[in-house]
């Protein structure tokens, strides 16, 4: 095969001054913006293709015309387009970004600059203005904005129902079992010997599931979010889960400041939920998570060491478990991704947006419910009152 021979260097060519012609002929054939001249007192004197496009008129309608033709009667009535050129002679130039009026009468949302052009013994000799459309950029922003508000109102009515359900559990099912365990420990001491192993078997049952019920409740409603913040609950919980599940964890944070509530909530979800995955899949013996604030959102990884098998056929992309984790991810306007090696282990990662200081005060405008009991009114027995995850319970 021959080889190409060296590339030479090519000689810098000087550049004749470009002609005024040549200027104004690029300036015409711009058709993403509009950039045209107003003479000092406003009224247009040039015209390129871009204007023509954004906003209807053709040079032969508009110029002559002064500039705040385009501009809604609000603005007129309230001297904006005046006070723009006066800005623009103060300050050298003005941007903006505004509503402004199309030749037939609609609306379109423009960014706006006006430069201030000099002569060469310093007089005002007019202005430069360059408009661009940015209304399909605005219908973005605002698309995502209501999909932000919608998912904010989604998670709250998830996180209220879940609260209930938690209340309804801890205060009927939780508290009619234990009705029913102290009254098995006042039969133990009436009936005849021979029934003892078997009442006493029957309250073992009765407790494991009041503890069962207990951990269903902080499932469907962790309490650390609501008092702590998202950092404490989720160390909270791994060290918990882990402990229960015989494993080692290792949790590590770098966020810049705390998320609002409900993309605190999200992440605990989506996490909660690779977690158990580890303890029914992976044969893991540690588990390592790591949540830090990147490109404006905030991604999470849970990491763990067990066999690194994929599931067998589409089960992994059928998998209750992964739908529901991918898809509050992507609902909240982020990213899910898992990846597995065999004996190495398994890795989720997501990335949620986590919106501005100013949303976040907002999002947190509406105070949580505490899911924390008023008052004892369970047996004080501390094995009963665990929030801990038990492995026997089995993963939900």
């Amino acid at each position: 095969m021959t080889p190409f021979p060296p590339p030479q260097e090519l000689p810098r060519k000087q550049a004749a001054p470009l002609a005024d012609a040549a200027f104004t002929l690029l300036v015409q054939g711009v058709l993403d913006y509009g950039i045209f001249m107003l003479d000092p007192q406003g009224y247009v004197i040039s015209w390129n293709a871009g204007a023509e496009r954004i906003k209807g008129y053709s040079a032969a309608e508009i110029v002559g015309n002064h500039f705040s033709v385009f501009y809604p009667t609000e603005d007129k009535v309230a001297g904006k387009p005046q006070w723009e050129l006066e800005t623009a002679v103060a300050d050298g130039r003005l941007e903006d970004e505004g509503w402004r009026i199309r030749k037939d009468g609609s609306r379109f949302w423009a960014n706006v600059v006006i430069t201030a052009l000099w002569d060469d013994k310093g007089r005002l000799a007019g202005f430069g203005k360059v408009t661009r459309d940015m209304s399909e950029r605005r219908a973005a922003q605002n698309a995502l904005s209501e999909r932000r508000r919608l998912f904010d109102h989604l998670v709250q009515a998830q996180e209220t129902e879940r609260r209930r359900i938690a209340w309804d559990v801890h205060d009927d099912s939780v508290q009619a079992m234990v009705a029913v365990g102290m009254r098995l420990q006042l039969l133990t001491e009436r009936i005849p010997e021979a029934y003892v192993p078997e009442l006493e078997r029957l309250d073992r049952s009765v407790r494991g599931a009041i503890s069962r019920l207990r951990n269903l409740t902080f499932r469907l409603h962790p309490p650390g979010i609501d008092r702590s913040g998202l950092v404490e609950a989720l160390s909270n919980h791994l060290a918990e889960v882990t402990d229960s599940w015989k494993m080692t964890p290792s949790f590590e944070h770098r966020l810049d400041r705390e998320p609002g509530p409900e993309t605190a909530v999200t992440i605990f979800r989506i996490a909660q939920e690779a977690l158990l995955n580890v303890y029914k899949h992976a044969h893991a013996k540690t588990i390592a998570v790591r949540v830090e604030s990147s490109g404006g959102g905030i991604l999470t990884s849970v990491a763990d060491d067990g066999n690194g098998k994929p599931m067998a056929g589409n089960a992994g992309r059928d998998h209750f478990g992964i739908i529901e984790m991918r898809e509050r991810a992507e609902t909240a306007g982020g990213w899910w991704s898992m990846g597995s090696e065999p004996g190495v282990g398994t890795t989720v990662e997501f990335w949620v947006p986590s919106p501005p200081a100013a949303d976040a005060a907002a999002e947190s405008a509406a105070p949580a419910e505490s899911l924390e009991p008023d008052g004892p009114d369970d047996p004080a027995d501390p094995a009963d009152l665990t929030h801990r995850a038990d492995p026997a319970d089995g993963p939900q």
